[in-house]
C-alpha cells in the first residue's frame, strides 16, 4: 500500500497509527492512513482486518 520512502509501519505494528494520512474527512472527523487504518478524531480507529480500537485519550 505504501509507495513512499521510508515506508509507513503496517497496520498490525504497535506504531501503525503513525502512518501518513492519505485521505481525510475532517468535517466528519476521520482520516485514512497509508496502511489502511481509519483513525477518528476521538482517538478510536478501525483496522483493515475489521478490528476496532476504542477511543484512548489520556485522562
Amino acid at each position: 500500500m505504501c509507495s513512499h520512502t521510508p515506508p509507513c509501519p503496517p497496520a498490525t505494528a504497535p506504531d501503525g497509527e503513525a502512518a501518513r494520512v492519505v485521505t481525510g474527512g475532517e468535517v466528519q472527523g476521520w482520516n485514512r492512513l497509508c496502511n489502511g487504518i481509519v483513525r477518528f478524531e476521538d482517538t478510536g480507529a478501525l483496522f483493515p482486518d475489521g478490528r476496532i480500537l476504542a477511543p484512548h485519550r489520556p485522562n
